[in-house]
């Protein structure tokens, strides 16, 4: 059985499970709490990080290495163009959200209001949340640029791209950090990502101490 150690409002967790569903791989969701720095964990993934899967008989560490391995040995449905120039624009807008998106807005957001929390590293840093209520606009507003001109993020089919922004999204969704009205663009395309099969596993997380809004699991918002 495929095994998948995770916790559930990682962003690059969330990738790598959607890339499975949307594939149809089974897998065992194992919650790590890599924070603890377990023995075990540790040997599975010296840099004490998630997601790590198991399948095929190894470890796979680090999202993006892992959804590409996915994607090669099984690439039905497609999550990669062919063409070399898409799965260029495909990588960088992976790296976009993954790097970028994380760095101004996840971890200004959710690792300052839920992480701290669950990890018992103090209270959140406002100046930290102001920032990055402030950016996650720039990204929202960037992102509708990007869906005037395609049908999906990265061209005029769904993606890698697609499940990385969502990932972090949904994750930011959970807190109710996403202001949904600020560009129909992007709220029509996360209404019709969120409504795959591939997304129910995640519209049914729970973290304690963390009820999500009503309209998280909400197809119709």
């Amino acid at each position: 059985m495929n095994r998948l150690f995770h916790v559930p409002l990682s962003p690059y967790c969330r990738k790598v499970r959607l890339a499975l569903a949307e594939k149809r791989i089974e897998v065992e969701l194992v919650e790590e709490r890599y924070w603890e720095q377990d023995p075990d964990f540790l040997r599975r993934n010296p840099a004490a990080k998630v997601p790590i899967l198991r399948m095929d008989g190894r470890l796979m560490s680090e999202s993006q290495a892992i959804c590409e391995y996915i994607e090669e040995t099984n690439p039905t449905p497609p999550l990669m163009p062919r063409d070399p120039v898409d799965r260029c624009e495909v990588r960088r807008l992976v790296f976009w959200f993954d790097d970028k998106f994380h760095h101004e807005v996840t971890s200004k957001l959710l690792y300052e209001r839920v992480n701290k929390k669950v990890t018992k590293q103090g209270y959140p840093d406002s100046k930290n949340v102001k920032y990055g209520a402030q950016r996650i606009k720039f990204h929202l507003d960037y992102m509708g640029w990007l869906l005037d001109q395609r049908r999906w993020l990265a061209g005029d089919v769904m993606t890698l791209a697609d499940f990385t922004a969502a990932a972090h999204l949904s994750c930011l969704d959970y807190i109710s950090d996403v202001d949904w009205n600020r560009n129909a663009n992007v709220k029509d395309w996360y209404a019709k990502i969120k409504s795959r099969p591939a997304f129910r596993s995640l519209l049914a997380d729970q973290v304690p101490g963390f009820p999500p809004p009503a309209h998280y699991a909400d197809l119709d918002f």
